[in-house]
């Protein structure tokens, strides 16, 4: 099993998220991950990636077999994480999930996991968990004091520096206590942010066919 940086970490569960949820946008160029790396909705902790530090990750993982550079009208970059450790769609959603936002619980899981697959409740999110740990990939952490149930860790980062990192206190007291109200706004808001990502992306794409006939 790979060992991967944070950067790594990062890429490929942007690589992941985008592959699930904008299939017709995918491949990514340098500038859309770059985008969704630094993206402030959906990410814990918010990072400001650059392309340097980018491209040093891509070279990693490319020399890994984790990712694949495709030659466009401008290099793009698609993910073989799933393809080399023969991963089910729903186990891909896990790791995305894990690789954006760190140790959650089964419900966290679940919920953070809707737009990338149609879990059948918090029981298939639990199995497929299960099935993740007898492979080795993921492990259960102990439950820890001031809370009803304990978070998994992938572990193809460094679990010891990545067993504390964690949404903050606060964020956690609002997902305990937010309504579905409130659960509704959330997820209109993260659509609205990624529309517009997507339409900056067609954008971006458009200039560039223009180009070619000016």
């Amino acid at each position: 099993m790979e060992k991967l940086n944070d950067v790594e970490i990062r890429v490929l569960g942007c690589l992941l998220e985008k592959e699930m949820t904008t299939p017709d946008l995918y491949p990514l160029s340098l500038n859309a991950l770059k985008n969704g790396c630094n993206q402030k909705t959906n990410r814990f902790p918010v990072v400001s990636y650059d392309e340097e530090i980018l491209l040093q990750a891509l070279g990693l993982l490319r020399e890994k077999q984790l990712v694949l550079q495709i030659a466009d009208r401008v290099f793009k970059f698609e993910q073989l994480f799933s393809k080399k450790y023969s991963l089910l769609s729903k186990e891909a959603a896990l790791f995305c999930v894990l690789f954006l936002r760190g140790p959650q619980t089964v419900g966290e899981i679940r919920g953070r996991s809707g737009r990338l697959y149609d879990f059948d409740g918090l029981g298939e999110v639990a199995r497929t968990l299960n099935n993740l740990i007898e492979l080795e990939f993921v492990k259960k952490l102990p439950r820890e004091p001031g809370r009803k149930e304990c978070r998994y860790i992938h572990l193809f980062g460094d679990e010891s520096g990545s067993v504390n990192r964690t949404d903050s206190a606060g964020e956690e007291r609002v997902l305990n206590t937010t309504t579905k109200g409130s659960d509704r706004l959330t997820s209109l808001e993260e659509d609205v942010k990624q529309l517009q990502e997507e339409l900056a992306a067609l954008r971006q794409d458009f200039v560039a066919f223009k180009k070619e006939f000016e």
